[in-house]
């Protein structure tokens, strides 16, 4: 953290001066006060992605100690690079990494789906990761059932096998129907469940609403808009609503069951771009939440229906299309004035990585990320993705980040 650091000292004297001048930052824009020391607490979180294997456990059939043993490796190296939150995945794909009631036990440990792993991976990571000082996020994806399009190799107890109308094939995978509010009754008190059982510290969804668009195919809900969306001028408005609705119901029953815990959501980084609403980003992704995946993230935010959002600004700096600078600024001025906490989604795993342009070879693109970021008081903090990068760490990447950026100790915002 270097010169950081050495600046905490001076931050009295300088918060004091800030303020006898005048120096106020302008909505979503650098704070003329900048560099000022990191704040005492932050952000500094990990996704710890279960589904298809991708970051825990490192495959399926491990034994149960083998599994409890990896779990608590990437606990162990979230400590030593001061993070101070893990977002664990436990319902990746309509399945669950906890004893449910609701749904069966992910395939994802056992290689089966519905066999029973021996052990609690949910009870046992929030027990864990709190013993260490970190915060727990359960992270579930909603309405993913599958990542194929074959409901008989499902578990035989599978909701989706007994209520096939639930679901859709799309893309070559399985999901719930959005449109249905019994769909949405269900899912909610599936991803509850885990919320009443285990003192997690938070509720955590990712970009997964209505499927990302795939080329030449329709998702098929032409039924459940017969017969839900006639209050809507548009098939579109309707599927906004659906998840809208979701996002309302999940942070008021999260709140019944468990007050104090809070809820967030991780979207794709774009949500919509200036050539198509004057209020977007001047961007030209290829994706729009709000067109595409019919997330309105920009009004949950405004309105408050989530404690925090991690926009997920997996492009380098100077990237043409999606310039991590310029989406930075926008989401900066999104979050302003509102009650919810702006965090960075940061993409680790394009560090090193083969394919990928020159700026994410250099192991202090992340680094400067971080440094860009800092200039915006509306935000609050970063997160990894994911797990296995942060210990795997090819070009140092994330070392530069400890190095410069976390000298210390910080606890989680709340």
């Amino acid at each position: 953290m270097g010169r950081l650091t050495r600046r905490a000292f001076a931050w009295a004297a300088l918060s004091t001066l800030a303020t006898a001048q005048g120096a106020t930052a302008a909505p979503g824009r650098p704070d003329p006060r900048w560099p000022w020391p990191r704040a005492a607490t932050e952000m500094r979180g990990v996704w710890l992605a279960t589904v298809s294997n991708r970051d825990w456990p490192s495959k399926t059939g491990l034994t149960a100690d083998a599994q409890r043993t990896e779990l608590i490796a990437h606990l162990d190296r979230a400590v030593r690079d001061r993070l101070n939150t893990v977002i664990l995945q436990v319902r990746p794909t309509a399945d669950a990494l906890w004893p449910s009631p609701y749904e069966p036990w992910s395939q994802y440990l056992t290689g089966t789906q519905g066999r029973d792993p021996g052990w609690d991976p949910l009870g046992t990571a929030v027990r864990e990761a709190h013993a260490r000082g970190l915060e727990l996020h359960a992270w579930f994806n909603p309405y993913r059932v599958a990542q194929h399009t074959d409901p008989t190799r499902l578990a035989a107890s599978h909701p989706a096998r007994r209520h096939p109308d639930w679901v859709v094939p799309y893309g070559g995978k399985l999901y719930y129907n959005p449109g249905l509010p019994e769909v949405r009754a269900f899912v909610e008190q599936a991803m509850l469940d885990a919320v009443v059982r285990y003192p997690v510290d938070a509720v955590h969804f990712d970009d997964y609403f209505y499927p990302y668009p795939v080329a030449g195919q329709t998702f098929d809900d032409d039924a459940a808009y017969d017969a839900y969306g006639g209050d809507f001028d548009t098939r579109a408005a309707w599927r906004r609503d659906n998840i809208d609705k979701l996002v309302q119901e999940t942070a008021a029953a999260v709140q019944q069951v468990r007050p104090g815990t809070r809820f967030g959501i991780s979207p794709f980084g774009v949500w919509r771009n200036a050539t198509t609403d004057s209020r977007g980003s001047d961007t030209r992704a290829g994706v729009q939440t709000y067109d595409d995946l019919h997330a309105d993230t920009r009004k949950w935010v405004r309105n408050h229906w989530i404690d925090y959002i991690v926009p997920q600004l997996y492009w380098h700096i100077g990237f043409a299309a999606a310039d991590y600078a310029t989406l930075v600024d926008w989401w900066a001025k999104a979050a302003e004035g509102t009650r919810t906490q702006l965090y960075i989604g940061e993409a680790l795993y394009k560090a090193g990585a083969a394919g990928q342009p020159s700026q994410w070879q250099d192991p202090v693109e992340l680094s400067r990320h971080l440094t860009l970021a800092a200039g915006y008081p509306q935000v609050r903090g970063h997160v990894f993705f994911a797990a296995k990068d942060v210990a795997a760490d090819p070009v140092g990447a994330m070392a530069r980040v400890v190095a410069d950026h976390y000298g210390q100790p910080a606890k989680p915002p709340r």
